[in-house]
């Protein structure tokens, strides 16, 4: 499994993955007018287990205060510096067809901090156009001019699976590091380049087994 590094030490990335629920339970508390939670309060509102809260969190310092327990404010913005969402991250999306555009006018995206700047596409009567939302479909040969633009950090892929690879390919060499893909099947991509891969499908064949199993609880 990938790692990232905290300090000195190695974490895992399911580790990354839980500090994203902790920041979404954080920033529930936040907004109902909590001040200060202890790891167990935490836990119990949120059906998590505290003794991990807080081995997830000692990777990267002593957050909590003895008899008062975690500033809920302060550990939002320490949670955010650490997942890099203490800045403006610019994604464009390549593939403007129906789930393109969806992502593209998802308004949680800008709420938490990522900024889809454009759509790409090929096809004549999409270039040019504009999603919901107001984002601009360029040509997809503007890409590696709109990554130096721009400065984009991520691309997502919502393209055919015959086109996938050469879209990866395209995006890795335009200078992108981290890739969200889409597009069914396995794609190749250099080590020093981050590739995650949701296939809807497999998930719901996933679904699909449990319910046709009875295994619904497991």
């Amino acid at each position: 499994m990938e790692r990232v590094r905290a300090g000195g030490d190695q974490v895992s990335e399911l580790t990354t993955a839980r500090l994203s629920v902790y920041l979404r339970c954080l920033e529930s508390l936040d907004a109902s007018g909590v001040n200060t939670v202890s790891s167990q309060g935490l836990a119990q509102q949120f059906a998590l287990n505290a003794a991990q809260i807080r081995k997830d969190l000692a990777h990267f310092g002593e957050f909590g205060i003895r008899g008062v327990g975690y500033y809920v404010k302060d550990l939002k913005r320490h949670l955010r510096q650490i997942l890099g969402l203490d800045r403006s991250i610019k994604v464009v999306i390549i593939g403007a067809g129906n789930l393109g555009l969806a992502l593209a006018d998802y308004a949680g995206f800008r709420q938490d901090g990522f900024d889809v700047v454009a759509l790409l596409d090929t096809a004549r009567d999409k270039v040019g156009q504009y999603s919901r939302s107001g984002v601009p479909i360029r040509h997809a040969k503007e890409l590696e001019r709109l990554v130096e633009r721009e400065k984009v950090d991520i691309a997502v892929l919502s393209v055919p699976a015959d086109a996938a690879q050469e879209t990866v390919d395209a995006a890795v060499a335009a200078g992108i590091r981290a890739i969200l893909n889409f597009s069914p099947g396995s794609l190749r991509v250099p080590p020093h380049v981050k590739l995650k891969s949701m296939d809807l499908t497999i998930t719901f064949e996933s679904l699909s087994f449990f319910l046709a199993n009875g295994h619904i609880d497991a």
